[in-house]
């Protein structure tokens, strides 16, 4: 792939449709939102025009599996996943539906749902929305990054856990769960009986080898797990949505479909092509992408250590989404607007991934290195102490 998309300018990117560039004045540098500045595979390109040659009336719904299953079951098996029956893997239009099914179908108005915080915010939304009690578990930030708090773990268990919401690799931390820290957590969730929902957006976007599904550690949690994928976040396509839930238990897939049942869509024909076409060819443009987005976050970590040695920031294991600890600043109380005002750099502000994460910001690395260095002198520039 030519290095192209990574030369980028903020005029060439503020186009009609980007949520991303516009939600802001014109001058801001929009760092927040996870869509990544990279044009799209050409090879995705391609099956998208030669699909619209196709016509693009209804198609297949009813069979057992979607077209692309086949591909998405060898991809999958290279996380350890296998065995799963036909009909284990079912389309959704995006994986925040499946956060919100799972929520529906495994749990009941009342119940009690355990996650990690911080956390992306459709976990908290799917919880709340729906009358589900949230019993948060904060991370641990030490000095070797974000670590479970196993004690807060157990302390979030109550007589009315039903579920346990895994975010892997998790967003916003970017921490990538090792297996044994993933074996323990299948110990917890067998030992108090809790169904799993693991959200493994992020999969292909490790930068510590390959992932390893939560599923696959320990065969106690194939009855009880459903895990959600999809290819938006590896291929920035998220306006064709698309997703996926696969589980073992054909049960639980159905307890997902009943609760959401003439109210969750399905995907559009173009999202199915592009998604094929993604697990067909897309494997040499998101080499290029993970190099640059190693180098990109390399350098954010690099600038900060030299120029903010008093950020606290824990540089991530995979996504393109850096956790930045500016809570030593005299404005952490405000420090999102802040930044947006003083700096002209919007990030994501800490308190949507859950309370007490006021003074933390997320920032999006996935741009071209002449934006990513001018937002992080602006940054610079109006944190120094």
């Amino acid at each position: 792939m030519s290095a192209e998309p990574f030369l980028l300018t903020p005029e060439a990117l503020r186009h009609p449709d980007s949520t991303k560039w516009l939600k802001y004045p014109e001058g801001v540098l929009p760092l927040w939102v996870a869509d990544m500045d990279y044009g799209i595979s050409p090879y995705i390109t391609a099956a998208l025009h030669e699909r619209l040659h196709s016509g693009l009336g209804y198609f297949t719904y009813h069979r057992p599996e979607p077209q692309m299953a086949p591909l998405l079951r060898q991809k999958l098996a290279t996380q350890g996943v296998s065995d799963l029956p036909l009909g284990g893997i079912r389309t959704l239009p995006g994986v925040v539906p499946g956060l919100y099914a799972s929520v529906l179908g495994l749990t009941s108005p009342g119940d009690d749902v355990i996650s990690f915080t911080p956390i992306y915010p459709p976990f908290l939304s799917a919880i709340a929305d729906h009358g589900r009690g949230l019993r948060s578990a904060d991370l641990l930030h030490q000095g070797a990054g974000w670590q479970i708090d196993w004690d807060a773990l157990e302390a979030a268990v109550t007589p009315a856990a039903r579920l346990l919401m895994l975010c892997h690799p998790h967003n916003p931390t970017g921490r990538v769960w090792t297996r044994s820290e993933l074996e323990r957590l299948a110990d917890f969730a067998v030992r108090h009986r809790l169904w799993v929902v693991s959200d493994e957006l992020h999969a292909d976007l490790s930068f510590v080898g390959p992932h390893t599904a939560f599923v696959s550690v320990n065969p106690e949690l194939r009855q009880r797990t459903v895990t959600l994928t999809g290819p938006c976040k590896t291929y920035n396509t998220a306006g064709l949505g698309i997703g996926a839930v696969f589980s073992h238990s054909l049960p639980l897939l159905d307890r997902l479909n009943r609760a959401t049942a003439g109210v969750m869509g399905q995907p559009s024909a173009l999202s199915m092509t592009m998604w094929q076409a993604a697990l067909e060819g897309g494997g040499e443009w998101l080499e290029a992408v993970l190099e640059q987005l190693r180098a990109n976050r390399d350098v954010l970590s690099a600038r900060l250590a030299d120029e903010l040695p008093w950020a606290r920031y824990s540089p991530p294991e995979a996504t393109y989404l850096a956790l930045l600890d500016l809570r030593a600043h005299p404005r952490h109380a405000d420090i999102q607007p802040f930044l947006l005002q003083e700096a002209g750099v919007a990030l994501n502000d800490g308190l949507t991934f859950g309370a007490g994460y006021q003074g933390f910001v997320r920032l999006n690395f996935a741009t071209s290195p002449d934006i990513l260095n001018e937002a992080i002198d602006r940054i610079v520039q109006a944190c120094r102490l």
